[in-house]
């Protein structure tokens, strides 16, 4: 991020080894043991209480960056005055990721269960920011004042629709969700959700507690 300071939260979901010491990296690394495996939303909600700053980055451990992203989505999410932005999320062999879309409704997830659609917003790489309806996960970047403001992520989602939920929030709130297809990140997907039946378990369970929550229709509640 230039010459701004930069502090990184490293959360351990389960025990394991570090790959590199901590101290060998050029900005200071605080890392959080879990005794026990918590969600996604908890896990970052912590991590959100330790840190200090403007902005507050939301970042999977499989993001991979070759260019830093971090002065471009500064100035977007600055100018077009945006409580989150992320760039463009792209698979490791340079295809663009559906981690950009429209809120889920009824008719959307019947459509992406028969192959006619995804929901992804179409874009090419270095297209202006746009306003989206959410954005994935795996790559967040907060104003830190919005992310408060809108009371972090819901922790009674534990895995999956966390990101959806946050950014339905933030645009009754009035809040702009925006992505940013100048800056580019790589993403090496695991897609667990496809292959082990307990993630495809929270999958569900997610989906019908979102579905709870707002309603069957909710993307027709929400303007940017």
């Amino acid at each position: 991020m230039g010459s701004a300071p930069v502090e990184v939260i490293l959360t351990l979901n389960v025990p394991e080894p570090l790959s590199s010491a901590v101290e060998r990296f050029p900005y200071p690394v605080k890392v959080v043991r879990n005794v026990a495996p918590r969600g996604f939303g908890a896990n970052h909600n912590t991590a959100y209480r330790q840190a200090k700053g403007e902005w507050f980055c939301v970042m999977n451990p499989d993001i991979r960056i070759s260019q830093d992203p971090f002065p471009i989505l500064m100035k977007e999410i600055s100018g077009l005055r945006g409580a989150v932005i992320a760039p463009a999320v792209l698979t490791m062999d340079g295809r663009i990721e559906d981690s950009t879309r429209h809120f889920p409704t009824l008719l959307s997830l019947a459509r992406k269960m028969a192959g006619l659609g995804d929901g992804r917003y179409p874009f090419h790489l270095g297209d202006a920011t746009f306003v989206a309806d959410w954005v994935g996960g795996m790559f967040m970047f907060f104003r830190s004042e919005s992310f408060a403001a809108a009371g972090g992520f819901d922790e009674a989602f534990f895995l999956y629709y966390e990101d959806v939920d946050l950014c339905m929030r933030l645009g009754l709130a009035g809040q702009r969700v925006l992505a940013c297809p100048k800056a580019q990140v790589f993403h090496d997907a695991r897609r667990a959700s496809r292959r082990n039946l307990q993630y495809m378990r929270w999958h569900a369970y997610s989906m019908i507690r979102y579905f709870r929550k707002y309603g069957l229709q909710p993307g027709k509640t929400v303007r940017a």
